[in-house]
């Protein structure tokens, strides 16, 4: 599910949510799973998204020294904190010492030492999306305006430059409407531009901002309501196109980034992934209002060969138990794939851990709407 298309049903949530029922929010646990030989790896962080308007984001963490899953984490590590995370957390990195949560709905990114996850400060952008690094800065996706579904919304995008010492926004280039992911490679910063807000006048288009100049050099026509962004090393580009849930599917798009143009498409729906080398882990939750339904999908590209090498990575059929796909990673060296499964959006989610041969390993509850991963190395 898509949710900016499904606003007006998440802001319905939100009405039946808003008042905060401390007893649904999970407090702070900790579950004993087997702790697997994860190398220079010490952990992850999941971020749950939280429902819209429910203030309900909370982070929860992976230790593979002790095989502990701890729950709500920031909570039990900043009880001074009134409203812990906030609402909507959308995006999480590790830079440096600090762990940066983007929490959309709140206009923030918590930042947080990466081992203790006690808060150190936050960056204040609105309707913030994604984050990415470079040499010290952290640049950070804004949609700018108001969370609204609006086909002739008229505030840009833009795409925000933050000094990681001092937490200040210095800088800021205006990109298209509605960026989402942004990935920084070749000394540029590729933003995908959705226009999610805009249905049905979704955008088309990859902004390329030159890092040295801070300035939009170019924009490339790839599809309709881009989301997902990731450069391989090979020289592409990979950007998924969320369709427009009538005629139009959802597809994985290949710019060649020596040209900065569109070079094809393979045929496969994305609603999210992870590179891993050369394969590209991806699962699709395609939505369609000529069946009225999802349609979930999982699959593997090889981007070297630019071909799909298996649609169902999860081969002991624990994929009919996920219902809604959600967030997805690899484990660099167990090559371990954790899937995680929302549910019905206001409920606690399920996170899934999978061998590299696709058999369930453990999984585990979460809080509402899993969807995000960072890896602690030691």
């Amino acid at each position: 599910m898509n949710k900016q298309i499904f606003l007006t049903w998440a802001i319905a949530v939100a009405i039946l949510y808003s008042c905060r029922n401390e007893a649904e929010i999970y407090p702070p646990e900790i579950v004993q799973l087997a702790p697997p030989d994860a190398g220079r790896v010490a952990g992850f962080y999941l971020l749950n998204e939280g429902n819209m308007g429910s203030n309900k984001s909370t982070l929860d963490y992976y230790d593979y020294g002790t095989g502990e899953y701890r729950r709500n984490i920031f909570a039990d590590a900043n009880p001074s904190v009134p409203k812990e995370l906030g609402d909507v957390g959308n995006d999480i990195k590790i830079y440096g010492s600090k762990l940066y949560a983007v929490i959309n709905c709140s206009n923030k990114i918590e930042v947080m030492d990466k081992r203790t996850a006690r808060r150190l400060g936050q960056i204040d952008v609105p309707n913030c999306r994604y984050i990415r690094f470079h040499n010290g800065y952290a640049y950070i996706s804004s949609y700018a305006g108001p969370v609204e579904l609006n086909p002739h919304y008229e505030q840009l995008g833009y795409v925000a430059k933050v000094d990681t010492a001092s937490l200040l926004v210095i800088d800021r280039c205006l990109v298209g409407f509605q960026p989402d992911e942004l990935e920084i490679a070749d000394g540029k910063i590729y933003v995908a531009n959705s226009g999610g807000y805009m249905f049905p006048n979704y955008e088309k288009t990859v902004s390329v901002i030159d890092l040295e100049s801070f300035k939009e050099i170019k924009r490339i026509e790839v599809a309709r309501n881009l989301h997902r962004l990731r450069a391989d090393r090979h020289g592409n580009l990979w950007v998924s196109s969320r369709g427009d849930y009538y005629a139009q599917p959802s597809r994985l798009y290949r710019i060649d980034r020596t040209r900065d143009e569109t070079a094809d498409s393979i045929d496969i729906a994305v609603s999210n992934f992870h590179l891993d080398g050369d394969s590209l882990y991806l699962y699709s939750t395609e939505w369609s209002y000529i069946s009225m339904s999802n349609e979930v999908t999982y699959g593997i590209v090889d981007v070297a060969k630019r071909a799909i090498v298996t649609r169902s990575f999860i081969t002991d059929g624990t994929d009919q138990q996920i219902k809604i796909p959600y967030g997805i990673m690899v484990h660099p060296l167990t090559k371990d794939i954790y899937v995680t499964d929302a549910k019905n959006y206001v409920s606690p989610g399920t996170l899934y851990c999978f061998g590299s041969d696709g058999r369930l390993k453990w999984n585990v509850r979460t809080g509402d709407i899993p969807a995000h991963f960072v890896f602690l190395e030691d």
